[in-house]
């Protein structure tokens, strides 16, 4: 999977500057002037909800005598497990040059600034709540106008050469090389669920062998999109970007997990897998759809092992944390719309 960050210790808050605190502030001021290249004076710092993996504050500040918007985010407590903000910045810069929409990359603090493994981007508007936009009637022209705005994104994302990031520290491989890692990881946590066995015996001669043939996302999704008014506004969490193949990203989209409530829309919630396979065509990407169902077992089969990962996080004390225990229950939904997708091939 994606390339792994050093663990951090359960103790590692201790050791961090707040960023709502005086010292924190002083950084950050000093951190977004270099950047900027100009004085700039924080006013405010909100913390926002950032998820299991990431802490996320706003930042209110005057540059120039204008007043700006900033987004602070680092890894949790105890994450430790995705790309490191300094990659995942360079990515996201690299994915704008590409034409993805991305929040514009402000500053990377240095590891030695006491702020932790983070980064700084421009504030970007919308909503990022998926049962909110997935919901409300004001976002009826932006549900129209997604499936085929995730398609050109991805197409611009999966265009590119992996050369494009050969200089960059990320993991990946094929389809059975993942596989074999997520079954690895199953067998460390000691958890036997019948139905995850079934689709690890499902995958195992399915899963292509065939080598990575570009970069994804890796969490392209409902939830971690900014939709506004008009449609996606800015493609977020880029933590666990690596090499692969364009039919994961795809197929990830369609994992019932994401669609919040709105099953009978497979394509995130709002969409259907073929205007999703045809418009990833029209906008250049390649795609072969027979993969796309071995894709959704396994993306489905690869969130129950993340709802199994954060409850282990929890109950061996490594990370106590509410949050974590209460996806980890989620586990068995999983386990149920793994032996449906297995028995009626659809979801």
């Amino acid at each position: 999977m994606a390339a792994q960050a050093e663990a951090v210790p359960a103790d590692a808050s201790a050791r961090l500057l707040d960023p709502a605190g005086p010292e924190g502030r002083a950084v950050l001021e000093a951190v977004l002037s270099e950047a900027l290249g100009g004085s700039v004076a924080i006013a405010e710092v909100l913390a926002l909800s950032g998820g299991a993996s990431s802490a996320t504050w706003r930042l209110s500040a005057t540059v120039g005598g204008d007043l700006c918007t900033f987004i602070f985010q680092r890894a949790a407590t105890g994450a430790g497990r995705g790309v490191p903000r300094r990659v995942q910045a360079e990515v996201m810069r690299r994915a704008a040059a590409l034409g993805v929409p991305v929040p514009p990359v402000v500053a990377v603090p240095d590891t030695a600034s006491g702020l932790g493994d983070c980064a700084i981007t421009a504030f970007v508007e919308g909503e990022a709540l998926a049962p909110r936009w997935l919901r409300l009637p004001g976002y009826a022209a932006a549900r129209e106008a997604l499936t085929a705005q995730c398609a050109e994104a991805l197409a611009r994302l999966h265009a590119a050469p992996l050369e494009h990031w050969a200089d960059l520290p990320l993991g990946g491989g094929s389809g059975a090389e993942q596989l074999d890692t997520l079954f690895a990881s199953y067998r460390r946590i000691g958890v036997d669920v019948p139905a995850f066995d079934l689709a690890f015996a499902w995958l195992r001669p399915r899963m292509p062998e065939t080598a990575a043939t570009c970069l994804v996302h890796g969490d392209f999704r409902s939830g971690n999109f900014l939709v506004d008014a008009h449609g996606l506004a800015a493609v977020l969490d880029w933590e666990i970007t690596h090499r692969s193949v364009p039919a994961e990203d795809l197929a990830w989209l369609c994992v019932q997990a994401w669609r919040f409530g709105q099953w009978e829309r497979p394509v995130g919630g709002f969409g259907e897998r073929e205007a999703l396979v045809a418009a990833y065509r029209a906008a250049g990407g390649r795609i072969e759809p027979e993969l796309l169902r071995v894709w959704e077992v396994f993306g489905n089969l690869r969130w129950g092992m993340s709802c199994l990962q954060l409850a282990d996080d929890h109950v061996s004390g490594r990370v106590p944390s509410v949050e974590r225990a209460a996806i980890g229950r989620r586990v068995s939904e999983v386990a149920a719309d793994l032996t449906y997708l297995l028995a009626f091939g659809d979801l």
